[in-house]
């Protein structure tokens, strides 16, 4: 039997899985990009990687993204112009920009996170976009559970 990966799904014994958060990742550096796409993968995020801005911004625009990871100085839509546009479209969308050539950038971004490239560690990364990602969910909803009933005495 063929089994075709969904966004949601059960585990077996009847509990629904939690969709897969999906990450759009923009860098100009493929190999830059490929090591990250592989490493939110590897942690259970599905990932739109693009090269370059127009590309990222077009992908946005089908819909389904829930945070944005993007490079700042690329050629054409830098990372500043295209999370700017993204704030247009969605403004609740987290951003988080980085740069390797820049250790802060001098303009006001929409972005939610800056980063140096470099600065910071993989887990660290991992760490932060967790966190805007369960900040952008919400809190959790606790299930209601009715209390245990007494049994009244014969």
């Amino acid at each position: 039997m063929l089994f075709a990966p969904a966004r949601y799904g059960k585990i077996p014994g009847g509990r629904k899985m939690r969709p897969k958060r999906t990450i759009l990742c923009v860098d100009d550096n493929e190999q830059a990009l490929s090591i990250r796409k592989l490493m939110l993968e590897t942690r259970g995020y599905r990932v739109l990687a693009c090269s370059n801005g127009h590309q990222a911004l077009d992908a946005f625009k089908q819909g389904g993204v829930d945070l944005v990871l993007s490079d700042l100085q690329m050629p054409g839509l830098d990372g500043a112009e295209l999370v700017e546009k993204i704030k247009e479209i969605s403004a609740c969308t987290p951003a988080i920009i980085f740069s390797g050539k820049t250790r802060f950038y001098e303009k006001d971004t929409r972005a939610d996170l800056f980063l140096p490239k470099g600065m910071y560690a993989p887990i660290e990364l991992l760490e932060r976009i967790r966190l805007m990602l369960v900040k952008k969910r919400g809190p959790k909803r606790l299930n209601h559970v009715e209390p245990p009933r007494m049994q009244a005495a014969s």
